[in-house]
């Protein structure tokens, strides 16, 4: 068998077996209000709530390793940085911070995640 095979036969073993680890994609059920104008709301369940808010859609790559243990953490991570769905929960000081951290982030490009954009050109 020549290396090429070798190596891609050894490629295909090794996704297969990843899929035997899988992660948990979970959206709790906690989904408070957000007080925001219906555009800005708009624009957040667009381009934010999947990774920020406990109404995340899991889309049918997420449920395929490696690419899954990367969603699941950017969205474990996300929903810890900044959650829409307990928003309400904030004091209006820290949803001031948040609100302006959120738009530095965005204004300098880290926000959302390119890989993200790509996937979700919309």
């Amino acid at each position: 068998m020549r290396w090429t095979k070798k190596i891609s036969l050894i490629l295909v073993i090794g996704l297969f077996a990843m899929q035997l680890f899988p992660v948990e994609r979970s959206n709790p059920s906690d989904r408070g209000q957000l007080d925001a104008p219906a555009e800005v709301e708009s624009i957040l369940r667009r381009a934010c709530y999947d990774c920020h808010s406990n109404e995340t859609v899991w889309p049918w790559y997420s449920r395929v390793a490696p690419l899954s243990w990367v969603i699941v953490h950017d969205v474990n991570e996300g929903r810890a940085e900044l959650n829409f769905s307990t928003w309400n929960r904030l004091s209006v000081d820290k949803q001031a911070k948040a609100m302006k951290e959120s738009w530095k982030e965005v204004a300098e490009g880290e926000m959302p995640t390119w890989y993200y954009v790509a996937l979700h050109p919309e």
